[in-house]
């Protein structure tokens, strides 16, 4: 089996985070960036499948941040094939990033696309069912774990829903899964071997150009959390309190 697992670098939320001079985006000049966490557990569950029925996995990553770091960590993990895809992909739309993979997919020969079911710079996780509609395969997301039967070419997936409800969603190859999380945690990897596969792994280039096709959004203003600054501590006895906040219901009109 031919698995390609999509990494998406974002920004790292332990960093302070500064707002562009237009209030429409992060300030990416000097962000930081780390793989998606749910692309991790994608890349996990692509392991997991390699070891139990062979194949390959190969690592896809578009030019953000510090790529090789990624896609390094990817191969000591168990990834076979690294590909870099170069190109002005900052503060890239879903749509557009879903369009410049379905290109690479084309051209090449897979069985099954993982990715994670979402990322926290973006809305609803887009990107799985873009790209699954644009090369016109099924497409499954929330995933949490999934069964291959070798025999057919079928694979059970474990799909979650709203309200702790599960089911198994059965569909046949090729296809794109959205990973919620593996079967398993991510393997840790210590950084000695992420520096042997730094020597020994090689990343393949590709170069691509976004399509700027038009966005299903706008995004008018990007703002930080502001402080109500409406919070009141009541001090002194139970009744007292007790009858504070029977006054503030009633101010707010919530008791009579």
């Amino acid at each position: 089996m031919n698995i390609l697992v999509i990494l998406k670098q974002v920004p790292d939320l332990v960093e302070e985070l500064e707002i562009n001079d237009d209030g429409t985006d992060l300030d990416r000049t000097w962000m930081r960036y780390i793989p998606s966490e749910y692309d991790e557990h994608a890349l996990e569950q692509a392991i997991l499948l390699k070891e139990e029925h062979g194949g390959t996995v190969t690592a896809l990553c578009l030019r953000i941040g510090e790529v090789d770091d990624t896609l390094f960590t990817a191969a000591a993990r168990g990834a076979d094939r690294l590909v870099r895809i170069e190109g002005d992909f900052e503060g890239i739309s879903s749509r557009d990033a879903a369009a410049v993979y379905a290109d690479h997919i084309r051209r090449g020969n897979y069985d099954l696309v993982l990715t994670g079911v979402q990322a926290h710079d973006d809305l609803n996780g887009p990107v799985g069912a873009r790209l699954a509609a644009q090369l016109e395969i099924p497409y499954v997301g929330v995933v949490s774990g999934m069964h291959l039967d070798p025999e057919t070419g079928v694979i059970h997936l474990h799909k979650e829903y709203p309200g702790g409800l599960l089911t198994v969603i059965r569909t046949e190859l090729p296809a794109v899964v959205g990973i919620q999380s593996a079967v398993k945690p991510p393997r840790y990897v210590p950084i000695a071997k992420i520096r042997q596969a730094s020597k020994s792994a090689e990343i393949g280039e590709e170069t691509a150009e976004p399509q700027s096709l038009t966005p299903g959004y706008t995004v008018r203003r990007v703002f930080k959390p502001e402080g109500g600054g409406r919070a009141e501590i009541i001090d002194g006895a139970p009744e007292d309190i007790a009858a504070r906040l029977v006054s503030i219901f009633s101010e707010h009109g919530l008791v009579r």
